[in-house]
């Protein structure tokens, strides 16, 4: 249910505010079966300028039923799929920059099974970094308990991460907001980071483990190598953490 439940996360995004930003629904997925999010965490949130507005839209459509993708190889998953999707509410949203509010095209940011909306990003703000944003949600899926009786209402909390905005100076921001990549990935020797700029002054590379142990870190200067050896770094699941002038960009990859 938890890796269900972190899929369907990023499908739902973002809050309600008393001076909601207007936003257009994805008019497209309104009578097709297709559902998901844009932009989606790889493309992400364009980047924004200290002391200049920022306004941007998040889409999305939510799907009526739990499907086997979405349950993934989740053993736990596997009794719901097929189980209508009730709803979703957003309970809160953490990381946005100060200044910047969020709002739901929908009272109190709750979207039924099958619906589609979207959420608008907005604000001024006068501190450069880069905002990693988490949402935290509550999800109902209607799950047959017992045969012959009503399904029952199972709500499940979880949080997503993923989604980040940049906020830079004018006139460097734009050559920093191009998401980092981990390339290849899954790895098996060596990684190479795709994406680092002159404009970032990177100053250091770690990679950490899932249970947030580093285990190798290196210093970034004009003669350093993007690429990092893993000969000696067991199977699993790591993170690059990429430091720089305006914070720190954080990706995931898998160690074979």
């Amino acid at each position: 249910m938890k890796k269900l439940l972190l899929s369907l996360a990023a499908i739902l995004s973002f809050g309600i505010s008393a001076n909601a930003q207007s936003c257009t629904t994805n008019q497209a997925w309104a009578d097709t079966t297709s559902y998901g999010v844009i932009p989606d965490t790889v493309v992400n949130f364009p980047g924004g300028s200290v002391n200049q507005p920022y306004s941007t839209d998040l889409n999305f459509k939510v799907p009526s039923t739990v499907t086997a993708e979405l349950a993934g190889s989740d053993p736990t998953a596997q009794a719901v799929i097929g189980s209508p999707i009730q709803g979703f509410v957003v309970d809160s949203v953490v990381g946005l920059p100060t200044g910047f509010d969020f709002a739901c095209n929908m009272p109190n940011c709750s979207y039924s099974g099958g619906a589609n909306g979207c959420a608008n990003i907005f604000g001024t703000t006068t501190t450069s970094g880069t905002y990693d944003v988490d949402i935290y949600i509550t999800a109902t899926v209607l799950v047959t308990v017992f045969p012959g009786f009503p399904p029952a209402p199972v709500p499940q909390s979880t949080s997503f991460s993923g989604y980040k905005i940049v906020i830079g100076t004018a006139g460097t921001i734009e050559q920093i907001i191009a998401p980092l990549k981990v390339i290849p990935n899954p790895a098996k020797n060596s990684i190479t980071l795709d994406g680092i700029t002159s404009s970032m002054k990177a100053s250091s590379i770690s990679i950490s483990n899932i249970e947030g142990k580093e285990i190798l870190s290196k210093k970034v200067d004009s003669t350093s190598s993007n690429s990092i050896d893993l000969t000696d770094v067991k199977s699993g699941i790591y993170f690059v953490h990429v430091y720089h002038a305006f914070g720190v960009e954080k990706v995931k990859f898998v160690k074979e």
